[in-house]
Parts: structure tokens; C-alpha cells; sequence
């Protein structure tokens, strides 16, 4: 070989090594298909090469187009969920495949409020993102933390009578305008926790807004909110839901002890039913479908205390209970798969009885582990009283009751207005542990 044959060789190598490396960033081959029918909220699209749960474009002329999530196929058509508006989208439109969403840095996320796409809506500059998705593991049952630690809620009626652990999962059930919006904000607010998540799905703006700047207050330093109002499309919901879930999770693996609080997932299974019907799944029980059954235990399964990490997720879901029917069937379905629920009372809201909380129809699940054997003592006596003078309470009202007749009914009689007094709490004040458990103390041990 000549020295000028030579002194090519090493050009070349660089030349391909360029050459490859250029290939290697050119998108040689983009898969795209056209729309052949809105149906509803939901898009066909025929020609598309996509796998399940990909995300696409569709381009629409003179618009910037619309972001949609594969959900089904029938034949050889794909069918997809919009994200955004539908507006502008024809017969024809050119349908793309899509890159995996960016993530925010989460590290960036204390004090903003974003929608599921990372969005910003507080106006506070637009939010850092990653190329790499979120980390959604599956945790293993048998690495579950014992929950063994009492959370300070600030909430005297669920410190002393249904106490919650580090790591729990619990639902907040109640019909609309009972005050769960403002029982939700007095946690975000109170909780001891490194981190507070709040996942607002499905609620009216007005409400957001509201639950911001009124019931969370302060408590937005040491907050993310990742909100999707009810005029969103039903995917970007469902990702809402998700994406707040995953925040938690992220905190966790940093040793954070977070509070998620999520509101509500009533409107997440709605959201999910809507995908469901679209993508031709059949309508059971209300017209859910089964999709609905098993994306819940999936979402709340994701929290709680793994020996994995040093921190944990205590969550809070509200359900919101249509017609007032604790037997409707997304009800039952949740509340077989968290560890308690605390449930409002329309009644005691109509009386002016706030929190509004259902002592008899309350429970935790894990209180017995949580209190010394006197505070289980005091708890139990309480229920007691509040039970028989509320089975009672008729006959006590018309003046038919005999004193003397029964000596739990009569301890009963002469302390349920210290026993009310001690169940209701202004918005504004906080009672830790301690002072509660005091204050149980002295109602049921002295005089009246």
C-alpha cells in the first residue's frame, strides 16, 4: 500500500463514523395514517403503526394540531383518545406516530401547579423537562412497610376517633357540597409531611381556583397540584391522575414522607369509563366498564410504605358519592381497596355540623395498631355513647326516656353536647395529637 493509500485510510474512518452517526439521527421511516372517523371524543385513524397506549399528532391545517392516546383497535383501524381540543380535525387528517411525553424535573415542581401535560397554569415561568419518562414500578407486597407510625392530620375528630398511619390509604366518601373540599384543604395544610401532592381531577375550574388560593394557601410552598378541570378531555384526566400519582412516587424514592391527596377519583374512574366505552369495551355495572375495575386498584396500590425506600405515600382520595348511595358500585369497589374511609354526612352538614364526619359510618382500618390501649379505650367509649344515643334519639327528644333506664344512654344524654362540640373543628384551627387525646380524655372522665 502506497503512503497516499495510507494516509486515507484514517479520513475515511472518520468520514464513516460520521456518516453513521448522522444516519443514526435521521428519522429514515415516520409512520403515519389518516383519519377516518370522530366518534364522540374518541378519533379512528386507518394506516397508523402503533402499539397500545402510544401517543400520536394529528395535524391539523392552520392549527397546531391535536396530541391523542392509543386506546384499542378494531380491524385495521386505531382507535385514540385525544388530549386536546378536537377543534379543526377532519376526514383525512394526517395522523403521525408521537414521542414519549416529556417529564418535569420533579425536583422543580414544589410550589407550582401544572396540568397532566406539564404545563404551567400559575404563571410562574414554564416548567424544566426530562427526555426520560417517569419510573411507574410495581411494588412487590411482600416489601410493604408495617404502618406502625401515627399521622398528626391537625384533625381532632381523626386524630383521637380514627387514627391514621404513615403510609396509609384512605377515602374521603361524600356528596356534593358536604365539605370535602374544605376537610381536604385543612389536611393539605396541617399534615406533618415533607411533601403534600394534590391531584384535582375533574372538578370545576372555579373550584381549582378556589382550592389554591383559599384551602391550600400557605401550604402551595410545600405543594406540587397537578389539576385537569372537568372541560378537559377524559385522557388528559386520566393522566392527571397518573402524573400526580408519579410525583409522589418520585418524592418517595428520595426519602420523602409524602401526602398525596386526590380529588377525586370518582371523576378518574369517569374519565376512564369514557375511554373504555370508546375503545368498545362493554358497559357492567352503571355503565363501567371493566377497564374501570382494575385501573383503581392499580392507582391506589402505588402508594403506601415499601422497605425499598425511606420514605412513603399516605393517600387521600375523595369519592364522591352520587345520590348519596354508599352501595354504588364505584363506591363499594374503592372502599374494598384502601385501608378506611371517613365519610360526610349531609345531615350534620345541614345542621351546621363541620367537619361533617359519620363517626358510626367512619373507620380506619389500622387504628388498633396506631393507639396505647387507653386512647383505644377512650375511642371505643365514645363510639359507644354516640351510637346508643343516636339509636336513641327519638324516644330522647319526645321526653319518652326514663333516667335511669339505661346508664350508657344517660352518660350519654349528659355529655353528647360536649361529645358534639369535640367532633367539630373552624377550618382554621389545628389540634395535634396530644390536645386531642387530652381533651377526649377529660370529656369522658369527668363530670359532663
Amino acid at each position: 500500500m502506497t503512503s497516499q493509500a495510507t494516509d486515507l485510510v484514517p479520513a475515511a474512518k472518520a468520514w464513516g463514523s460520521l456518516l453513521r452517526s448522522q444516519l443514526a439521527a435521521t428519522e429514515l421511516w415516520q409512520p403515519y395514517g389518516q383519519v377516518s372517523a370522530v366518534n364522540g371524543h374518541s378519533l379512528r385513524a386507518k394506516g397508523l403503526r402503533v402499539g397500545l397506549n402510544d401517543w400520536c399528532w394529528v395535524q391539523v391545517p392552520g392549527s397546531v394540531g391535536c396530541a391523542a392516546e392509543v386506546v384499542g383497535f378494531e380491524g385495521d383501524e386505531s382507535i385514540l383518545m385525544p388530549l386536546t381540543s378536537l377543534r379543526g380535525v377532519a376526514q383525512g387528517c394526517r395522523v403521525s406516530f408521537g414521542k414519549v411525553p416529556a417529564y418535569p424535573q420533579l425536583d422543580q415542581l414544589k410550589g407550582r401547579v401544572i396540568d397532566g401535560l406539564c404545563r404551567p397554569l400559575d404563571n410562574l415561568g414554564e416548567i424544566a423537562l426530562d427526555t426520560k419518562p417517569g419510573v411507574k414500578e410495581r411494588l412487590n407486597p411482600l416489601r410493604r412497610r408495617p404502618i406502625d407510625q401515627p399521622l398528626d392530620v391537625g384533625v381532632r375528630a381523626i386524630n383521637s376517633l380514627l387514627t391514621l398511619g404513615v403510609g396509609q390509604r384512605v377515602g374521603l366518601f361524600a356528596g356534593s357540597g358536604v365539605g370535602k373540599s374544605v376537610l381536604l384543604g385543612m389536611l393539605a395544610r396541617n399534615v406533618k409531611a415533607d411533601v403534600v401532592v394534590v391531584g384535582l381531577v375533574g372538578e370545576r375550574g372555579r373550584e381549582v381556583q378556589d382550592f389554591v388560593a383559599n384551602n391550600l394557601g400557605s401550604g402551595l410552598e410545600n405543594s406540587v397540584v397537578v389539576a385537569a378541570p372537568a372541560d378537559e378531555a377524559p385522557a388528559l384526566r386520566l393522566r392527571s391522575a397518573q402524573l400526580a400519582t408519579d410525583i409522589a412516587c418520585h418524592y418517595r424514592r428520595e426519602g420523602a414522607n409524602v401526602l398525596l391527596l386526590m380529588d377525586s377519583l370518582t371523576r378518574v374512574a369517569q374519565a376512564q369509563r369514557e375511554i373504555g366505552l370508546a375503545a368498545g369495551e362493554p358497559a357492567t355495572s352503571k355503565g363501567y366498564p371493566p377497564s374501570v375495575f382494575s385501573l383503581l386498584p392499580n392507582l391506589v396500590e402505588r402508594a403506601g410504605a415499601v422497605e425499598d425506600y425511606a420514605g412513603s405515600i399516605t393517600a387521600i382520595y375523595t369519592v364522591l358519592v352520587e345520590e348519596d348511595d354508599l352501595n354504588d358500585p364505584i363506591v363499594d369497589s374503592i372502599r374494598a381497596i384502601l385501608d378506611g374511609h371517613f365519610v360526610l354526612s349531609r345531615q350534620l352538614a345541614d345542621s351546621g355540623h363541620y367537619p361533617a364526619i359519620d363517626i358510626q359510618a367512619s373507620i380506619s382500618r389500622l387504628q388498633q395498631k396506631l393507639q396505647t390501649a387507653d386512647q383505644r379505650k377512650l375511642a371505643l367509649r365514645f363510639r359507644q355513647m354516640w351510637a346508643r344515643h343516636a339509636e336513641q334519639q327519638d324516644l330522647v327528644s319526645l321526653g319518652a326516656y326514663q333516667s335511669g333506664s339505661d346508664a350508657l344512654l344517660d352518660e350519654a344524654i349528659s355529655k353528647h353536647a360536649g361529645m358534639s362540640a369535640f367532633l367539630q373543628q373552624d377550618e382554621a384551627e389545628v389540634f395535634r395529637s396530644d390536645q386531642g387525646h387530652a381533651q377526649l380524655q377529660d370529656l369522658l372522665t369527668g363530670s359532663g
